[in-house]
């Protein structure tokens, strides 16, 4: 799993919580259903939101939804998830982006993928990976190809980007890519009124994906010798925040012209948790007194009100987080961009440009893979105290262990 958008249990009340599960499960499942068992390795969070915006326009009846059966993942337990044409519209859109950056470690003779065997079988998967999402985008109207024009075209601006090239320059790509999904959403629930807002929206999103990214990596990039956009550019840290803070802005804006029949875990993920994933990227971030205890997220149990929050990471040990298990983006190199950017690995700065600590050392992308299926299979990411990451071997802690929860870390009731 990877992505920018990945909420913290704590701030989630039970209903908003099994929605997101919903949403997760969801377009899991419609990656196996539709493309196989290994289709799954590409399920994401930032993915999903399109699944999540489509529910909010046309509301979640019980059309919407089904009974999954037990899964590893979820405890062995059963759930209501997801389904229909947005469960298949993130499925697409993972699909394709996938396979457009899997195509891309291969011509640049990434790791194992320098070997051709592995070469041919990683084309392979990919050119599979891309006509299933086709398929299935065709399946539901939407046209892949400007997601692969978007990824295609991404190339040419980094070859021709210098000092002095507007970074927007460099993000413009990754901003058409996710707009036309998220304007997609608007046709998918019988409300075009809303294209043009939500558009706006994937823009703006799209954009922040690329600047995390590159913040995210640009220690570990500057270490391999890696592209990185912040660097090629020559642009300062501080001015990659006011970008990001300036597209939140943007994403509230936007969010308040489209109509929602439940607008309610759209907004949390796409202004509060966005944020959020702002401020972590440049190391601003508090963090929820329950994880800096060292516990996890169960829901539905008794949430005794802990300290205050303190600065680091909520993250850490992939605590909240029911899917934790890789740390980045495996397709694109790290730093949780499903639509493309930046280079390296998850290197992960502070602001005003204080490096932060190195991080373990990543696995490739079919040796995280194969750890990915082993601890599925073994259960340890729903039951082990303790686990290592299958792409970026941080320490995590299973999903289903009890914790306390903090009063910091309800979420606002905002009527933005």
């Amino acid at each position: 799993m990877f992505g920018m958008v990945r909420p913290c249990g704590h701030r989630l009340d039970d209903g908003l919580w099994a929605q997101w599960m919903a949403h997760l499960c969801g377009l899991c499942l419609a990656l196996r259903g539709d493309h196989g068992q290994f289709a799954r390795v590409v399920t994401n969070y930032d993915g999903l939101l399109v699944s999540v915006l489509t529910e909010a326009q046309a509301g979640s009846g019980t059309e919407g939804r089904r009974t999954a059966g037990p899964c590893p993942l979820r405890g062995m337990r059963t759930a209501s998830v997801a389904r229909g044409e947005g469960a298949r519209l993130a499925a697409a859109v993972s699909l394709v982006l996938a396979s457009a950056k899997v195509r891309d470690h291969v011509a640049d003779g990434d790791g194992l993928l320098a070997r051709k065997p592995v070469a041919r079988a990683a084309r392979r998967v990919a050119t599979s990976w891309g006509r299933a999402g086709a398929r299935t985008g065709s399946d539901i109207g939407f046209d892949t190809a400007v997601l692969v024009e978007a990824v295609d075209r991404q190339v040419g601006i980094e070859a021709l980007a210098g000092l002095g090239t507007p970074l927007l320059t460099v993000t413009e790509p990754t901003e058409t890519a996710t707009a036309a999904a998220f304007a997609h959403t608007a046709v998918l629930a019988g409300r075009p009124g809303n294209a043009a807002p939500l558009a706006e929206a994937g823009r703006l999103f799209g954009r922040l994906a690329h600047l995390l990214d590159a913040v995210e990596d640009r220690t570990a990039d500057a270490a391999a010798g890696a592209w990185n956009p912040l660097t090629a550019t020559g642009t300062p840290v501080a001015e990659a925040r006011r970008l990001a803070d300036d597209a939140l802005h943007g994403i509230r804006l936007a969010l308040r012209e489209v109509e929602f029949v439940d607008g309610r875990l759209a907004h949390l993920l796409l202004v509060h948790e966005l944020r959020r994933s702002v401020d972590r990227a440049f190391g601003t971030v508090p963090v929820c007194a329950a994880h800096q205890q060292g516990g996890s997220h169960q829901h539905g149990g008794a949430h005794p009100h802990g300290g205050a929050p303190v600065p680091g990471n909520p993250y850490a040990g992939g605590a909240g987080d029911p899917y934790a298990g890789s740390g980045g983006n495996p397709f694109a190199g790290g730093g949780g961009n499903p639509f493309g950017g930046g280079g390296g690995a998850g290197g992960g700065g502070g602001f005003g440009g204080v490096p932060g600590p190195q991080p373990p050392r990543r696995r490739g992308f079919w040796a995280g893979c194969g750890m990915f299926t082993l601890l599925c299979c073994t259960c340890q990411m729903c039951c082990a105290k303790e686990y290592e990451g299958p792409w970026s071997r941080k320490k995590r802690e299973g999903c289903c262990r009890d914790c306390d929860c903090c009063e910091a870390c309800e979420c606002c009731g905002c009527d933005c």
